[in-house]
C-alpha cells in the first residue's frame, strides 16, 4: 500500500514537473517583444545580438535546471514523509552511513556546478572581449541625459540625446512626424544612437559627473558610465528596428528620465542618415565657433 501511493505520488510529481516546463517552455515568446518591454510581459524582451541571444539561452537552461532540481527535491521530500513517518515506520533505521549515498550527493552537485560553469566562462569572455570594431562610439552619461560621439571615420559628430517631453510628442504629431505610437513613454529621445545592421559597435562608456549605468536589455547589454574610468561594451545588431533602455543606477533625482534609443538601419540607410547628420550637429558645432571668432575681432 505504502508503495503504491509512492509510486503515484512519483508520477503526480513528475507530471506536475512537465507541465511547468511545458507552461514555460510555451509562454516564453507570448509575452516578450522587440527593442521595448510589452504590457503585462514576464520573460526577458527578445534579443537581437549575438551576447544576448547567449545570455537568453543561458537564462533558460538554468530555469529549467532549477526547476527540475527543485521537483525532484520535493520529490524525495515528499516520499520521506509518507514512507517514513512513525506510523508508516515504526522502528526506525538505525543506518548511519552510506558509501553510495554520500558519494552521489556530492558528485552530483559538483558535476551539475561545472556543467553549469562551462557556458557561464564562456559567455563571460564574449561579453568582455569583443571582436574588431566597426564602429566605436563614445557614450558619456550626464545629470540627466547622455551625450555621443562618433570616429573621426563617421564624421566626428557629436550630439546629446535627452527625453522627448508628452508636449514635444504632441508637437511632433501635430508637425506629422509619426503618431503618437511611435513614441514610447519615457524612452522616446530626441536624438537618436543610429548604427548599421550587423555591424560591431564597440561603446566607450563614461561618467562625466556621477555613476549612471548604459543598459540596453535588447541588446544584453549593461555597462557602468564611471567618472574618470572608461568602460567598454559591444553589440552586433542583427535586425533592425528601434532599441530602448535607460539609466540602471539610482543616479540623481531624473534618474528615470534619462532614456537610450539606438536605431539599427541597413548599411544604405545609415549612409543617408549620416549625411544628414554630419549637415545637422555640424551647425550646432560651429555656431559657438563662429561667436567666438566674432567676439575676438571685436
Amino acid at each position: 500500500m505504502a508503495l503504491t501511493r509512492i509510486n503515484l505520488v512519483q508520477r503526480g510529481m513528475l507530471a506536475l514537473g512537465g507541465a511547468l516546463l511545458a507552461a514555460l517552455s510555451s509562454a516564453a515568446p507570448a509575452h516578450a517583444g522587440y527593442g521595448q518591454p510589452d504590457p503585462w510581459q514576464m520573460f526577458l524582451q527578445n534579443t537581437v545580438t549575438p551576447v544576448g541571444d547567449f545570455i537568453t539561452s543561458f537564462h533558460w537552461g538554468l530555469l529549467y535546471t532549477i526547476t527540475a532540481i527543485t521537483i525532484f527535491v520535493l520529490a524525495l521530500l515528499v516520499i520521506v514523509v509518507i514512507k517514513f513517518n512513525a506510523k508508516a515506520n515504526p522502528v526506525p533505521s538505525k543506518t548511519t552511513h552510506h558509501v553510495g549515498l554520500e558519494v552521489a550527493w556530492t558528485l552530483i552537485p559538483v558535476l551539475i556546478l561545472v556543467v553549469i560553469a562551462v557556458p557561464s566562462l564562456r559567455l563571460l569572455k564574449m561579453d568582455v572581449v569583443p571582436p574588431p570594431a566597426d564602429i566605436t562610439i563614445k557614450v558619456s552619461g550626464h545629470a540627466w541625459y547622455w551625450a555621443y560621439k562618433y570616429p573621426q571615420s563617421e564624421g566626428g559628430i557629436e550630439f546629446d540625446s535627452r527625453m522627448l517631453t508628452e508636449s514635444d510628442v504632441a508637437d511632433l504629431v501635430k508637425k506629422g512626424k509619426g503618431k503618437k505610437e511611435d513614441y514610447p513613454r519615457l524612452l522616446a529621445v530626441d536624438n537618436e544612437v543610429v548604427v548599421p545592421i550587423n555591424k560591431v559597435v564597440v561603446l566607450q562608456v563614461t561618467g562625466a559627473d556621477v555613476i549612471h549605468s548604459f543598459a540596453v536589455p535588447s541588446f544584453g547589454m549593461k555597462i557602468d558610465a564611471m567618472p574618470g574610468r572608461l568602460n567598454q561594451a559591444w553589440f552586433k545588431a542583427t535586425r533592425e528596428g528601434v532599441y530602448y533602455g535607460q539609466c540602471s543606477e539610482l543616479c540623481g533625482k531624473d534618474h528615470a528620465f534619462m532614456p537610450i534609443a539606438i536605431r539599427v538601419l541597413s548599411q544604405e540607410k545609415y549612409a543617408a542618415w549620416l549625411a544628414e547628420a554630419k549637415k545637422k550637429f555640424a551647425a550646432k558645432d560651429e555656431a559657438p565657433a563662429r561667436l567666438a571668432a566674432n567676439e575676438t575681432a571685436r
